[in-house]
């Protein structure tokens, strides 16, 4: 039986999803509750952690369509 995608494209796909789940994670904060609270517009939740995200969206992409190059 014929594997879809090589080995080296599944590690591919792996390191995007690795990613990806640390940008949802960087995102991840206290919810702000009955007060308000300042920490929900911090740099790392509303710039790094989408940012990171993104790249690993564009990085699966990526993952999916690489191939190599035949000698």
């Amino acid at each position: 039986m014929k594997k879809t995608l090589p080995k080296l494209n599944l590690i591919l796909i792996a390191i995007s999803f690795i990613l990806i789940v640390v940008g949802f994670a960087l995102m991840v904060g206290e919810p702000s509750g009955a007060e308000y609270n300042p920490d929900i517009f911090s740099f790392r939740r509303i710039t790094v952690g989408p940012m990171i995200s993104l790249f690993g969206f564009l990085f699966m992409i990526f993952a999916i369509l690489f191939r190599r190059k035949k000698k």
